[in-house]
């Protein structure tokens, strides 16, 4: 939904990128599976990169619709093939590369969800990192050296401690702090911070209180909301998310 809002779509991906997979971060898995398929003219297999388990993940995504493709196929005559995917499983190294566009794996540390990965885009001129949820790690500051914007899931350690529910305090063992997102963007000379899948969810009024907690960093910070775009220069597109 948020693809079609930006004049996008299922249809014109060209590969689609999970970092791990908890739930909530594939449950829309299969509406951007059904959707290519049926927004498609011609047979046109989702491209999905992913940790390995995705492969599996994507053959239980298509059994569970197995009634819904049948209707589709019962229901429309000119769609007379079945929706696909490509899978191509990687924790390490180059797993894209297209134009100028080069994306890059690294294991990161969500334990005990095992493996996940966090990845890189690079093009001619810029680079991207998109961490997914992890602690700070190796891999996560092999991806990020040097880039210019580095999205990153963060926690409020702080408000998190202070609600004290045992089922939420859990969560602090695997997700980045906001100080330590801004650590791991200053040991790396990062040079845009994007604080992202915030926990608990900023009450209005209260951004503030999320950037001061990143004071060590003295590039731009950005906490991301749904359909941002950022403007990475001349000869760059642009991030939207």
């Amino acid at each position: 939904m948020r693809a079609a809002a930006v004049a996008s779509g299922a249809a014109a991906l060209q590969g689609l990128f999970l970092t791990h997979l908890h739930s909530d971060h594939i449950t829309d898995l299969n509406d951007v599976f059904t959707m290519r398929w049926v927004t498609s003219f011609a047979p046109s297999p989702l491209s999905v990169f992913g940790p390995p388990g995705t492969a599996s993940t994507l053959e239980a995504v298509e059994a569970m619709l197995a009634p819904d493709i049948g209707y589709r196929l019962g229901h429309h005559d000119d769609l007379t093939w079945r929706p696909s995917a490509e899978v191509a499983e990687n924790t390490q190294g180059v797993v894209f590369e297209r134009a100028a566009v080069r994306v890059t794996a690294a294991a990161t540390d969500h334990s005990p969800v095992r493996p996940t990965v966090g990845y890189r885009i690079d093009d001619a001129d810029h680079s991207v990192v998109i961490a997914g949820d992890t602690v700070p790690c190796a891999g996560l500051d092999e991806l990020c050296r040097d880039a210019d914007v580095l999205v990153q899931t963060v926690v409020r350690r702080d408000l998190i401690e202070m609600i004290g529910l045992p089922r939420l305090t859990d969560v602090l063992d695997y997700h980045s702090s906001v100080p330590q997102a801004a650590e791991t963007a200053v040991r790396n000379g990062v040079g845009t911070l994007v604080l992202t899948h915030l926990v608990p969810p900023p009450a209005a009024g209260t951004e503030q209180d999320w950037l001061d907690q990143t004071e060590r960093f003295h590039g731009e910070v950005v906490l991301a909301h749904d359909l941002l775009t950022l403007d990475l220069g001349a000869g760059s597109a642009a991030l939207s998310g």
